[in-house]
Formats: structure tokens, sequence, C-alpha cells
């Protein structure tokens, strides 16, 4: 099991270039998990569980707030996130959109409990399943994610932001990701990144993608780094955080 969750600092000084961070890598078959994200972190969260030798769940949620008012909320999220993780996606033999609608289902509850009350937070939670090469996911809320192979596609919101109603339905869906393809998911302070008032948004983003082909590690850093060179300075607007999944191709010959 791993766990790499917010940083919680201050935004830089004016002018200032803030750094971009990557999250250690967790071990996979045949695919690589990269998350890079801002030297400072309020309320982005992102994590991932090894949860059984052939999956790993992985999330990526913004829980809406302050630093001084949300990282009580953020601790006990990422708590859930692991212990019902393992709990719900270890079996060898499991229903994967059953377990997910139960994992948001219980993220929820622990974000109303945590924030004694409403606190928004949109929520992107997948499963990559190694042996298969396929990503089950919810989408409560969240900025959509993207699937970049030859085409890139929008995977949109399956349900409500989490924290908002005590009962929030979602559904869970599977994708799969073809050899060299990749899954991006980016929060909503990559998107709404401004420069002369025009937003960064998804379309900057996938113009990175274009520009960036191979390994998940160079996709998640270059998108931070177009989103930077697209503002007038360093972010200050909020978090700003980059997941990339990407299924290797079959070696060369003689590789």
């Amino acid at each position: 099991m791993a766990s790499l969750l917010a940083r919680l600092g201050f935004s830089p000084a004016p002018g200032e270039i803030a750094e971009i961070l990557q999250a250690d890598a967790p071990s996979l078959d045949g695919a690589e998990l990269a998350i890079s994200y801002f030297g400072y972190m309020c309320g982005d969260l992102h994590d991932y569980v090894r949860v059984s030798p052939t999956r790993l769940l992985f999330g990526l949620l913004d829980v809406a707030g302050k630093r001084e008012t949300n990282s009580s909320i953020i601790e006990a999220t990422q708590a859930c996130f692991q212990s019902s993780a393992l709990e719900l996606f270890a079996p060898e033999e499991l229903n994967e959109s059953d377990a997910m609608v139960e994992l948001s289902r219980r993220l929820n509850l622990e974000i109303l409990r945590a924030a004694n009350g409403v606190r928004s937070c949109p929520a992107f939670v997948g499963c990559y399943n190694d042996e298969l090469g396929t990503v089950c996911y919810v989408n409560n809320g969240h900025t959509p994610a993207l699937l970049h192979d030859h085409d890139t596609i929008e995977l949109p919101a399956t349900g409500l932001p989490l924290g908002l109603f005590s009962l929030a339905p979602t559904d869970a869906r599977i994708v799969g990701l073809e050899p060299n393809a990749s899954l991006i998911v980016v929060s909503r302070g990559v998107v709404e990144a401004e420069s002369k008032r025009k937003e960064f948004g998804l379309e900057g983003v996938k113009q990175a993608l274009d520009e960036s082909p191979g390994q998940s590690r160079n996709l998640s850093l270059r998108i931070l780094d177009r989103m930077q060179q697209f503002m007038p300075g360093a972010p200050k607007h909020n978090d700003a955080t980059a997941l990339s999944l990407t299924r290797r191709g079959p070696r060369a010959v003689g590789s």
C-alpha cells in the first residue's frame, strides 16, 4: 500500500515560480501511474492503494475550503479511502462496479461526518486491473477525465459531488486501455487556470497530450508545465494536480 496525500502549505509569493512535484510511483505490471502537483496544496487529495496482486485503486478528490478548515476532513477521507479500499477490493472474486459504488457511498458519508455538515468534494476514483488493462471508475462531479489514444474521449460525471447529500447515488463505469493509451485526470485548478481572462480548460490539457506522447510521468508533468506557461506567474487560484495512467505497449523486438 502506498499513500501520498495533500501537502498542506502556503501559496508562493507573487511572481514566484512554483515547483512541480511528483508523487512516488506504484509498481504496475505493464502500466505506469504518475501524479504531478505544485508544491503547495490545500484541498486536492490524491492517493493510491495496491489492493490485490492485480488491482490498484487510485483517486483524485477536491475538498472545498481553505487549509485551515479542511485539513481534518482530508485526513478522515484519506483514512476511509485506504481502509475501505482494502476491505472492498481485496477479494479475488469481485464485482468491481459494486465495490466502487460502495466505496463512493462510504466516502460521501465520511465527508459529511468529518465536516459536521455539507462540504462539496468532487471526486474521481478508479480501479486499474493489471490483467485486463481496464479501469472501473466513478466520477462524482469531478472535472471530466480524458481517455487518450488515437482520439481523446471525455469521461463525464457519473454522479453528484460527494459531501452534499446523505443519499447520493452514482454509477460505476468501465473503460479499457489499449496498449499506449492513457487515462488522465486533472483537478479543477488546472482547467480554471486563467490568462488574460481566458481559461486553460480541457482544451489546454488535450493540446498538452498531443504534444507529449509517451510515458505517464511525462504526461502529468507536461500538463502542469504547459499550464504554468499559459499563466502569468505561479498558479494561486486553486490547487493544481494532474494524474495519468498509461498502459505500456509491446516491447520492440530486441529490446
